[in-house]
């Protein structure tokens, strides 16, 4: 049997379903400018911004430039000037409001919360974070909740997970187990960190990077047996 005291979550499609949040604050943010939100413009965007967050993993750019400009860029791709920072007020605005779960995320920490010291550890702007857990009803599940911002670091960096460690007493990684979906952010970052890691890869996606989870599930009940597998 592992021994397991440790699980640190990560937030955004692991227990949060952050795709249906975005694809609301995208057509609210839409609406709000009398724009039709076509299909065509949304694929565009979300290719964009999957393609700065991989570049603020990889330290090409800091946070601040990813927020500030990507609706800038997006806007101007179809012929029209906007305020890039105001813009981005507005979404995380709407954003702030998503907080869909994930399936199976409620029953699984019900479950695992008694037997086991509950984090979570994600990237992204501390209020709105905070704001999405609180209104989910996940917040009271976990001991503390780690996020980017706060530290000055962003996964996959050692040292975010550094800051986390130092605010855990009595702190040991070989007690700890990571679950989140970024082979990169969470996986790579966590195992870099000494934890164990576990990839929740909810739409069975090819593992196409030299990055090995100890294990990998595609529904949240699936860790149960990787934390007790004897019952």
């Amino acid at each position: 049997m592992n021994h397991y005291k440790y699980l640190f979550f990560d937030v955004d499609n692991t227990l949060l379903d952050f795709n249906a949040a975005e694809e609301l604050a995208l057509q609210r943010l839409f609406d709000d400018q009398h724009i039709n939100l076509t299909t065509e413009i949304e694929r565009y965007y979300k290719e964009m911004n999957k393609g700065l967050w991989r570049d603020f993993e990889n330290g090409k750019i800091d946070r601040d430039e990813l927020v500030n400009t990507r609706f800038a860029k997006l806007f101007k791709a179809f012929g029209r000037d906007v305020d890039g920072v105001t813009m981005e007020q507005n979404y995380r605005r709407f954003l702030n409001e998503g907080h869909q779960l994930v399936s199976g995320a409620r029953q699984l920490l019900l479950r695992l919360k008694e037997r086991f010291d509950l984090y979570i550890v994600t990237n992204g702007v501390a209020e709105t974070q905070r704001k999405r857990l609180q209104d989910s009803g996940l917040t009271p599940f976990f001991k503390q909740i780690f996020v980017s911002e706060d530290s000055g670091y962003h996964k996959p960096d050692p040292r975010f997970f550094h800051y986390v460690f130092k605010h855990i007493p009595c702190f040991r990684a070989d007690h700890g187990l990571i679950v989140g979906d970024s082979l990169i952010s969470d996986i790579q970052g966590g195992s870099h960190a000494g934890l164990k890691t576990c990839w929740f890869n909810a739409k069975h996606q090819n593992n196409e990077l030299d990055v090995k989870p100890n294990y990998e599930i595609h529904k949240l009940d699936e860790l149960y047996a990787i934390l007790q597998p004897n019952e």
